[in-house]
C-alpha cells in the first residue's frame, strides 16, 4: 500500500521538497509534499502525449481520496484538451479583452476593462483558478455589488441590480471565451448563476404630474407629507433626507448639506425649499433630525415604505409608484424648467452622464419647441 494513502502513514513520512507520489492512471499521479511543520500539500502530475510533465498544486486535503479526486479531475480536463496550466478568473478576463481588441471591438473592450478593473483585477475573486471556480463564488461576487444598496430606497437598489447584471454578463462572456479557448474544461462554475430579474427597465410611472402630486400629498399623514414635500423641493434621495440634521441647513445662505451614497455635498435650494426647511428647523438644533416619523425617530426605508404605498394607492396612483419617484419627478421638472445638466447633477448628487442618459430627452423637447418657433422660410 502506498505510504501517502493512509493519514497515519503520511504522519511518519520525512519532510522533504520532493513529493511522495501515488499512481492514479497511465501518466497521471497524485503527490504529497511533507512540510517541516508536519502538515502537507497535494500536487497533481500528468504526462502529455509528447512526454512533457505538467504539475498542478491541488492545495490542502485531510483525506487521500479527496486529493486523488481533485487530481483525476485536473488530469481528465487536460486529456480533454484543457490548458494544464492554471488559468485564473483575472487571466480569463484579460484574455477576453485582448480578443475584443483583435476583433476591432474597441468600445466594448474599454467598457469591460473598466468593469473588470473595478471588480476582478487585483481582487481575491480574480485569483481563483477557473477549474476551481464555484457557483457560490460567482454568486457572492454578484451579491457583493448590491450589498451597499440594500439599505437604500427601492430605485437605488433596482439600479444597483441592473448594473450588477451587466457586470455578470461581461464576466460570463469572458469565462465562456476561456471555455471555447480550452483554458478550462467546464462552465459548471458559472453557467447556472442567474441575473437579477425584472430590474432592467425604468419605472413607467416614475414621473408624477402636478395633479398626482397634490392627490398624493392629500392622502399622506402629517409626518409622511413633510418627507414627500422635502423630496419634491430638493430632489434629494430618501436616505439623504432621512439623515439630514437641523444643523445641515444654513439659513444665512439658504444652502443644505446632504450626506449619502455619493458623499457629502452642500447645495443651494429654492426660496420655497428654504422657507420649508426654515420652518422645519425652527424648533430643532444641532444633530436633531430635520425630518422624523410620528414616533420622533428618523425615517428608514422600512418605516416609510408601507405608509407611502398606502397613501399612493389611496390617491389612485399606479402601483409601481415609490418614494424614489418623487426624486425622478423633481429632476425632470428641473430639466424641463431649463436648468443646466451640470447644475442639476450637482444639486441632486449624481453625474452629468446619468442626467443626460435618463433625462436628456426632456431637454430635446425644449430645444425642439424653440426650433419650432423659428421660421426658416
Amino acid at each position: 500500500m502506498n505510504a501517502i494513502v493512509s493519514k497515519t502513514d503520511r504522519a511518519k513520512l520525512q519532510a522533504k521538497r520532493e513529493p511522495y507520489w501515488a499512481r492514479l492512471m497511465a501518466g497521471g499521479y497524485v503527490g504529497f509534499r511533507k512540510l517541516d511543520s508536519g502538515d502537507g500539500t497535494w500536487i497533481g502530475r500528468w504526462r502529455d502525449e509528447d512526454g512533457k510533465q505538467h504539475y498542478r498544486a491541488l492545495g490542502h486535503f485531510e483525506e487521500y481520496d479527496h486529493a486523488a479526486k481533485a487530481a483525476r479531475v485536473w488530469i481528465t480536463q487536460n486529456q480533454q484538451g484543457a490548458n494544464p496550466r492554471a488559468t485564473t478568473v483575472e487571466a480569463a478576463c484579460k484574455n477576453y479583452e485582448e480578443a475584443l481588441l483583435m476583433d476591432q471591438r474597441r468600445n466594448t473592450a474599454k467598457d469591460v476593462e473598466g468593469r473588470f478593473r473595478r471588480l476582478v483585477y487585483a481582487r481575491t475573486f480574480g485569483k481563483i483558478p477557473l477549474d476551481r471556480l464555484k457557483t457560490t463564488d460567482v454568486r457572492r461576487w454578484l451579491a457583493a455589488q448590491i450589498k451597499q444598496a440594500e439599505d437604500d430606497d427601492d430605485e437605488d437598489l433596482r439600479r444597483a441590480k441592473d448594473s450588477a447584471n451587466r457586470n455578470l454578463a461581461s464576466l460570463k462572456a469572458a469565462l465562456n471565451r476561456a471555455l471555447s479557448d480550452r483554458l478550462v474544461a467546464s462552465d459548471s462554475g458559472w453557467k447556472t448563476v442567474k441575473a437579477f430579474e425584472k430590474v432592467g427597465a425604468r419605472r413607467k410611472n416614475a414621473f408624477l404630474s402636478m395633479e398626482a402630486r397634490l392627490a398624493l400629498l392629500s392622502k399622506c399623514d402629517d409626518d409622511l407629507r413633510l418627507l414627500v414635500k422635502a423630496m419634491l423641493l430638493t430632489g434629494a434621495r430618501p436616505g439623504e433626507l432621512a439623515t439630514l440634521n437641523a444643523s445641515d441647513f444654513d439659513r444665512k445662505f439658504d444652502a443644505v448639506t446632504f450626506r449619502g451614497k455619493t458623499g457629502e455635498r452642500t447645495v443651494a435650494v429654492s426660496t420655497a425649499a428654504a422657507a420649508f426647511l426654515s420652518e422645519l428647523a425652527k424648533d430643532r438644533i444641532g444633530n436633531a433630525p430635520m425630518l422624523a416619523s410620528s414616533t420622533g425617530v428618523r425615517w428608514t426605508k422600512d418605516s416609510w415604505k408601507k405608509p407611502f404605498k398606502e397613501a399612493a394607492l389611496a390617491a389612485d396612483l399606479p402601483s409601481d409608484v415609490v418614494l424614489y419617484s418623487l426624486r425622478h419627478t423633481a429632476i425632470s421638472e428641473m430639466i424641463m424648467g431649463g436648468m443646466d445638466s451640470f447644475v442639476v447633477a450637482k444639486i441632486t448628487g449624481t453625474s452629468v452622464q446619468m442626467i443626460e442618459s435618463n433625462y436628456g430627452h426632456l431637454r430635446h423637447d425644449k430645444v425642439r419647441d424653440k426650433l419650432d418657433s423659428v421660421r426658416m422660410f
